[in-house]
């Protein structure tokens, strides 16, 4: 069998930068013509090991960026206001992108509306503790309050 590097993921075969064993038609008929994989050269597998070094340390940069920020946003006390009715009930909600905005504000760093998790959408006025997915593996819990405005 042919080792292979893989240029980009492909599954059920594996990551990108790994040295795969296919069958010969396999890689000629289908991954060389999409440029998915090269065949494995001493070149290309020095190349790919050294593009892995690097994705490995990159990988380990963006985590402890996150974790750092992590753990400024479990300090963080977001003060939201909205219009409410007597009862204590909101004209609407507070939604994650408006918790997105807030965090944006008060700490200066994007965080992606989609990666935050709210149980039940924010109808009432009151303290909620939101977690929020900073990146892969690595959450935060955020103390919003809602007050009337």
């Amino acid at each position: 069998m042919p080792e292979a590097i893989l240029l980009k993921d492909v599954d059920g075969v594996g990551q990108r930068g790994t040295v795969v064993d296919v069958s010969k038609g396999y890689l000629r008929n289908f991954l060389i013509p999409r440029k998915l994989a090269a065949p494995a050269s001493k070149g290309l597998l020095r190349e790919a090991e050294r593009n892995a070094d690097a994705y490995n340390k990159a990988t380990a940069q963006r985590i402890a960026e996150a974790q750092e920020h992590a753990e400024q946003l479990n300090k963080t006390v977001l003060t939201i206001s909205q219009q409410a009715g007597e009862d204590g009930r909101l004209f609407g909600s507070v939604t994650t992108q408006d918790i997105a905005d807030e965090i944006k504000s008060a700490r200066g760093f994007d965080v992606d509306r989609r990666k935050i998790h709210l149980d039940d959408a924010i109808k009432n006025v009151g303290t909620y503790q939101v977690v929020l997915e900073v990146a892969e593996g690595v959450t935060a819990t955020v103390k919003v309050m809602v007050s009337e405005a």
